[in-house]
């Protein structure tokens, strides 16, 4: 700067506080120098220091939702590497059940995804009976449908909203939280419970309906369309929210089934693979639905999957709502079901027969199998191993998270910190699917 005029600050920002008219540059003259008279121009910064820098986040972090660490190395606020560590919650369950009779397991299978633990009841049950060559009653088919239906309701409402909450946005917590409250109410008044369940059995279901629970469910369901407009206004139009989510998280179609990926995180990529329409169970191929699919497979389409997806739902629900048969809700056999009370007092027989089935339990024939059901996270298999005895030999889970977590760490890196927590609630990772 050439021969810059030196001033007095004061004259303009006195030191008394009072107020002083504005000034603008063309109020002083020539140029304006701002440092001091003795200021050195040739003093340099010290070098900085470029080593980057290693973050956690877990294992127990608000926004994983779990038990599980996620170790980034760090270049400012841009992830260069990352890997995932699990076993934090890790609970034997496969080791566990080998020691169990096969009732006795669907208490465990409960608690590996916490947040529909339902359809973990009857994805179980199910392979067992297909083991056993049992014809599960029309009436317990149907009420099953009807449960896992509502469960995947639910356990979407808690993806999102707990994953929207995670970017930001509260409101959209309590529209779903409010809804949910009131499937829980339906839930626990047909189980007794209100998370885990243990509502089916081998062979059918523990108890029938009680008395007006229809009628409930039909009332309650005319709430639950408000709250899932009122979520997806809030979102689909809402800039914060897509400029957090569109285009993060991105995966192929192609990367996501080398992968593993199921349900609403591969349906997001395009890939309309649903097992209630290409491998149908349970009648599903009678139900009138449609299967949601995304275009980006980006945070924002998994969201938006699982909204339309509870839509579908409701559809079903209301579908098979008005079709339950009338009948019993568990098979007639003996050598799976217990007696009724009355006659194990009064019958030698029907003693002999609960005395056998609790010591001993159920008895599948030598054997291997694989089943699986489509749950809100994608496709829950159970690959189970009959030696002939009362407990299973072998137990293997195939949980659907486990292949999404295994994938988190090539969609984080080379992304922004900020997006590790949108990413991780569009993957709606459970850490008792990951820890067996």
């Amino acid at each position: 700067m050439a021969d810059p005029k030196t001033f007095n600050i004061e004259d303009f920002v006195p030191r008394d506080g009072q107020e002083r008219p504005r000034y603008s540059a063309k109020d002083f003259d020539g140029d304006v120098d701002p440092s001091r008279d003795d200021f050195n121009e040739g003093l340099t910064l010290p070098d900085i220091n470029t080593q980057p820098m290693f973050i956690n986040i877990g294992p127990t972090h608000p926004a994983t939702h779990g038990t599980f660490r996620v170790y980034c190395q760090l270049d400012g606020e841009t992830v260069e590497k990352a890997g995932v560590d699990i076993g934090y919650l890790h609970r034997g369950f496969e080791k566990i059940v080998e020691i169990k009779q096969y009732n006795q397991v669907i208490p465990y299978t409960d608690r590996l995804n916490y947040c529909s633990g339902l359809t973990n009841n009857v994805g179980y049950c199910k392979a067992v009976e297909r083991m056993m060559g049992l014809e599960v009653p029309p009436r317990a088919i149907m009420i099953r449908v009807i449960i896992m239906e509502i469960q995947r309701i639910m356990d979407h409402m808690i993806c999102c909203g707990a994953n929207i909450v995670d970017i930001g946005a509260l409101t959209n917590f309590w529209y779903f939280f409010n809804a949910r409250e009131k499937l829980n109410d339906l839930l626990e008044a047909l189980t007794g419970a209100r998370l885990t369940y243990s509502y089916t059995r081998v062979g059918g279901l523990a108890w029938d309906l009680p008395d007006g629970w229809r009628d409930n469910v039909k009332t309650v369901l005319k709430g639950i369309p408000k709250a899932i407009a009122d979520v997806r206004g809030l979102t689909q139009k809402n800039r914060i929210f897509q400029d957090r989510t569109r285009g993060v998280g991105v995966i192929s179609q192609e990367d996501a089934m080398s992968f593993g990926w199921t349900g609403p995180t591969l349906r997001a990529t395009g890939a309309d693979l649903d097992l209630r329409k290409v491998q149908p169970y349970y009648g599903y191929e009678n139900f009138d639905f449609d299967i949601p699919v995304g275009v980006n497979g980006d945070v924002f389409d998994r969201i938006l999957c699982r909204i339309e997806e509870m839509d579908e739902s409701l559809k079903i629900i209301h579908q098979a709502i008005d079709m339950i048969p009338d009948g019993p809700v568990i098979v007639d056999d003996k050598n799976v079901v217990l007696p009724p009370k009355q006659k194990v007092h009064t019958s030698m027989e029907a003693l002999i027969n609960h005395f056998k089935l609790v010591i001993e339990g159920v008895k599948p024939a030598p054997g291997r199998i694989y089943d699986a059901i489509e749950t809100p996270n994608g496709e829950l298999g159970f690959y189970i191993i009959s030696d002939g005895s009362g407990h299973p030999y072998r137990i293997k889970v195939r949980p659907p998270c486990f292949y999404a977590m295994n994938t988190l760490k090539f969609l984080i890196e080379g992304g922004m910190v900020a997006d590790i927590v949108a990413i991780l609630g569009g993957l709606n990772v459970i850490a008792g699917e990951l820890d067996r």
